[in-house]
């Protein structure tokens, strides 16, 4: 494994930036394995639809190991407490085999727990307790939040419900206090890969054009001709909402493809945003113009996490 003090590598950025290709030919280079930070691409079955790449994976003819791709049935809600399980399974085992755990995903919400270290238990909702605290000032809920010693981050100080779940979330574990799966402790370092914008728009409407003409709504009738529903396929938004409305007559298909181009930037757009969000509450990501040669872009990330 490449001498270094981080324990984990981060390739992060919004959707069609080309992170997974950087983050399997960075693994080649290091003796690594990549764990997906994606939300859907822990289901089977959905494939084209959430952009697995998995030719991505094949770097000279050599398979790069991955993790948490393909470990649910589509139709199941997989939530970020059972990411977090999955993941401290995959960190473990590929530490274990002395090899470099590589994080590459667009799924802020998951990247920022594992990055964060959140000890999550699924922690039940208290109507009771609920109730009490919403007589409470914000004043006084943040004094009572300061009071437990298990302290989340200072996000939970955002909104007045944020504040009491967090609140909600420390009784539990006042009262439940093992946590079953101790989260490790992780020296991690980011990258963030990104294009100007006019080159992001030109590689996403690409993209969706490439994928729609590899069978990305054969995948779709094959879902719902499996069982699932069109509400089932809705829920998982973008490409599995718009072609499931195009299948049942909502859309046509110039429509839909119009529909999903302009939905996907606006997904790219919140996850910049997201990102963003992170840096302003202390993480740097240190980004890469997404312009540069892949060689280029290794080169940058092996000079880095070496210093």
């Amino acid at each position: 494994m490449l001498d270094s003090k981080y324990d984990l590598v981060a390739i992060v950025g919004p959707t069609a930036s080309g992170k997974t290709q950087l983050a399997a030919h960075l693994a080649a280079r290091v003796n690594g394995e990549i764990i997906s930070a994606d939300s859907r691409q822990v289901y089977r079955g959905m494939t084209i639809g959430t952009g697995k790449d998995l030719d991505d994976y094949v770097v000279e003819g050599r398979l790069i190991p991955y993790h948490l791709i393909d470990i649910v049935d589509a139709g199941y809600k997989f939530n970020v407490f059972e990411y977090l399980q999955h993941f401290i399974d995959a960190y473990n085992d590929i530490k274990k085999r002395n090899r470099l755990p590589i994080l590459c995903g667009g799924s802020g919400l998951y990247i920022d727990a594992v990055l964060r270290g959140y000890k999550l238990l699924p922690v039940p909702e208290n109507p009771e307790l609920r109730r009490e605290l919403e007589a409470k000032t914000d004043e006084e809920l943040a004094t009572i939040l300061a009071s437990y010693k298990k302290l989340h981050n200072t996000t939970d100080l955002d909104t007045r419900k944020r504040t009491i779940r967090a609140i909600e979330i420390e009784e539990y574990y006042q009262r439940q206090p093992v946590d079953p799966k101790p989260f490790p402790q992780i020296r991690s370092i980011i990258f963030g890969v990104k294009h100007q914008r006019a080159a992001e728009m030109k590689r996403i409407r690409e993209r969706l054009a490439q994928r729609l003409n590899a069978g990305m709504i054969d995948e779709v009738k094959a879902l719902l001709n499996a069982g699932l529903t069109p509400d089932d396929l809705i829920y998982y938004g973008l490409e599995y909402k718009y072609i499931t409305e195009y299948l049942i007559g909502k859309h046509s298909y110039d429509e839909m493809f119009e529909k999903l181009y302009i939905a996907i930037r606006q997904f790219a757009k919140r996850q910049m945003t997201w990102f963003r969000g992170m840096e302003r509450k202390g993480f740097t990501i240190n980004w890469i113009a997404g312009e540069l040669t892949l060689e280029e872009k290794i080169s940058l990330v092996l000079n880095k996490i070496k210093e």
